[in-house]
C-alpha cells in the first residue's frame, strides 16, 4: 500500500470531520475548508491507487519476462527434439525442404544487379 493512499484517507477523513463540525456550528467557512480538505485527501488516495497498480503491473510485468527467460532452453530443447524426430520419420521430405530453401536463398543471392534508369533529358548542342 502506497503512503498517499494512508495520507490521503486521513485527509479525507479529516474533511469530512471538519465539514461535519461546519454544519453544526454553521460556519460556512469551516464546511467549506472541510470540503475542500476532503477533495485533496480523495485525489491524493487515487493518486496512490493508481501508483499502486502501476507497481503491480510492472512487477507481473517482470515475473513474466523472468518466466520466459527461464524456460526458454527447455522450449528451444524441445523443438530442437521435434526437428530431429521429424527429419528421422520422414528424411526425404526434409531433404526436399532443405534444398527448397537453399535454392530460394541463393536466388535471391545471385539476383542480377539492377540498372540505372535511363536519363530522362538528353543535351544535343
Amino acid at each position: 500500500m502506497d503512503k498517499d493512499r494512508i495520507v490521503g484517507s486521513a485527509k479525507e477523513f479529516g474533511g469530512k470531520v471538519e465539514s461535519a463540525a461546519g454544519d453544526m456550528a454553521g460556519d460556512a467557512k469551516t464546511q467549506a475548508e472541510g470540503r475542500v480538505r476532503e477533495a485533496a485527501g480523495t485525489v491524493q488516495n487515487l493518486y496512490g491507487q493508481a501508483k499502486d497498480a502501476a507497481r503491480d503491473a510492472t512487477d507481473a510485468a517482470v515475473n513474466y519476462a523472468k518466466d520466459a527467460y527461464e524456460n526458454s532452453g527447455a522450449t528451444v530443447r524441445s523443438g530442437q527434439k521435434a526437428v530431429a524426430k521429424t527429419v528421422q520419420e520422414n528424411p526425404l521430405g526434409a531433404l526436399l525442404v532443405a534444398a527448397g530453401i537453399g535454392f530460394a536463398l541463393a536466388l535471391l543471392m545471385t539476383r542480377p544487379p539492377r540498372r540505372p534508369p535511363p536519363p530522362r533529358w538528353r543535351y544535343y548542342g
